[in-house]
Parts: C-alpha cells; sequence; structure tokens
C-alpha cells in the first residue's frame, strides 16, 4: 500500500468517527456510503482490529479505534503544517525585523538585502542599525547579527563568518609621527579606541606581558568612526579588518604590527529564536544570510596575506 492510499485512508476514518455515520461521511467526500464502508473495512483487515461497531442506526468506535482516530488526527495535522510551511517558503509574508551594528549594517549586511527583497516581495524587512544591544530573545527584534560567542541559552546561532583585527594608520601620520616597529612603540602614538565601558584601553599583542596599555585623543562606539579618523591622519587604530578593508587596498591606510597580531578569530552569527515555532520569514532571511556568508565574514586568508603584505610596505 502507498503512502498517498494510507493519507485518504486516515482522512476517510477521521470524517467517519467525527460525523458518527458512513452516510454523513459520505456526504463531506462525495463518496456512496457502501465506498465509505468498505475503506473502513480494509483499514480494520490491514490492522486485524475492529475500530468502529455497527448497528443499524449507530456506529461505536473502539478502545483501538480511539487510538487510531488520534494518531490519524495528529498525522493530518502535522501533514497540514508541513505542506503550509513548504507553500509559504515560496511566498513567505510579515514583517521582518532585522538588527545589527551601525557599520556593518552598512558595510556588509545592506548591500546584500536587494536581492533578498526581490525573492521575497512579500516581506516587510524593518532594519535597525544600532550600536546598542538589542534583546533579541525578549522579542525586540526577530533576527540579530553579532559578533563574538553567543551566550544567551534562549537563542539559536547560524555562523556567517568570522573577522579578526588590524591595526591601522595613514601613511600620512606615519610620515609625521614615524612607524612603530614594536608595541612598545604605541606609547609615543596616538591611538584612537572604543568607549564601550565593556571594552578595556588595551590591545593585544603576541607577545608575553601583553595586552599593552593605550591612550589617544579620541574614542568612538564604533570601528566605521576610528578607521576615517585614521585615514584623516589623526592616529592609530585598531579596529575589525572588514571596517577598513578597502581603504587599505586603496593606500589611504597600512597596516601595523602584523608580526605581533595575535591573530584571535571573532565570529559572526546570525542569532533568532528558533523551535517549531519559528516564523518562516525568519527561517528564509537566516538561509538567505548563509547563502551569502562568504560576502558577511571577513578575515579569511585571502584578506589576511593582503594585510600582511601591506603592511611590509
Amino acid at each position: 500500500m502507498d503512502g498517498m492510499e494510507v493519507t485518504g485512508d486516515l482522512e476517510v476514518f477521521t470524517l467517519v468517527a467525527e460525523a458518527g455515520s458512513f452516510s454523513a461521511a459520505g456526504r463531506r467526500l462525495g463518496l456512496a456510503p457502501s465506498s465509505v464502508a468498505r475503506i473502513v473495512d480494509r483499514i480494520e483487515a490491514r490492522l486485524g482490529v475492529r475500530l468502529l461497531l455497527r448497528s443499524t442506526r449507530l456506529l461505536t468506535i473502539t478502545p483501538e479505534g480511539t487510538a487510531y482516530l488520534s494518531a490519524a488526527r495528529r498525522i493530518l495535522a502535522d501533514l497540514r503544517e508541513t505542506e503550509q510551511m513548504i507553500s509559504d517558503r515560496s511566498s513567505p509574508s510579515g514583517r521582518l525585523r532585522v538588527t545589527t551594528s551601525i557599520q556593518y549594517g552598512r558595510l556588509s549586511l545592506v548591500p546584500l538585502l536587494g536581492e533578498f527583497i526581490r525573492r521575497y516581495p512579500g516581506i516587510l524587512l524593518d532594519i535597525n542599525l544600532t550600536d546598542t544591544i538589542v534583546n533579541i530573545a525578549a522579542g525586540q527584534a526577530d533576527v540579530g547579527i553579532r559578533f563574538g560567542p553567543v551566550t544567551d541559552e534562549a537563542l539559536t546561532a547560524r555562523k556567517l563568518g568570522e573577522t579578526r583585527k588590524v591595526i591601522v594608520a595613514s601613511p600620512e601620520y606615519l610620515a609625521r609621527r614615524g612607524t612603530p616597529q614594536v608595541p612598545e612603540d604605541l606609547h609615543d602614538h596616538d591611538c584612537l579606541g572604543f568607549n564601550f565601558k565593556r571594552v578595556a584601553p588595551t590591545w593585544p599583542f603576541r607577545k608575553d606581558d601583553y595586552p599593552l596599555t593605550i591612550k589617544g585623543s579620541v574614542e568612538a562606539n564604533n570601528g566605521e568612526t576610528l578607521g576615517q579618523l585614521a585615514a584623516e591622519g589623526v592616529g592609530i587604530t585598531r579596529v575589525g579588518i572588514q571596517t577598513v578593508e578597502a581603504a587599505i587596498r586603496s593606500g589611504q591606510l597600512v597596516p601595523l604590527l602584523e608580526e605581533f597580531n595575535p591573530g584571535e578569530v571573532e565570529e559572526i552569527h546570525a542569532v533568532f529564536v528558533g523551535g517549531a515555532h519559528m516564523p518562516v520569514r525568519v527561517r528564509c532571511f537566516v538561509d538567505y544570510l548563509v547563502e551569502n556568508s562568504r560576502l558577511l565574514g571577513a578575515g579569511g586568508p585571502v584578506r589576511l596575506d593582503m594585510a600582511a603584505q601591506l603592511s611590509s610596505v
């Protein structure tokens, strides 16, 4: 017996049990009562038990029939839910709230969204670029892109890539102030850092007795600002390589102290509330991010090699 016939039998038996007669079930199915009765007979013959007790006026469900009815309802409900999910994947709809940091959103995420919008026109993208932490688990957004380890057990995370930090300065600044050769030389330079309370004013190096405490004339809450200031010759900064990669390629910035770079990798994740009831629009968006993960990560081998080569210029 094939799966389609079993599914049809389940539907027929469920209708008979709920309607209480072959005639009533037949009217709903567009079948003669005798045809409905033969289907129930076939199910009972296959199982070797009575599911329904017949009398001239009444159908009574047996304990075995009750168990079979419960299973049939569950199977049919699961099948309908699966069919709906598959159908929705081709045309998901609704508001999708997405959040990430300002610089990552501008440089990496936003350039990818045009194709997603064209692919899923029924989804309304609600984008929030902010350097303030948004509580995904509390329902403040549907999907967030985060850097570093994911510690919230209420969230599901899918890795999109990884990045690393690089120390950079402009050629003009280095011509004016000199090029640091070892980490200790940074004590004589204007080092531009982050103003996050959770970030200590230190930079790690591949050497004993480090990280090194740094000081400078500017602090900011995002790497894009620090990278732009460094390109303007204000000072030296340490930011994610994806933030300054274009400036390095163009020669506006030069990587420094690469031989001392500890090379620590920071993973990039899409985080969301998962589970069986996750909206299809969320699943589609996360799948799309993973599909394009090569464009969302940074600091891979090619980029690291590029930075190392430029650091020797």
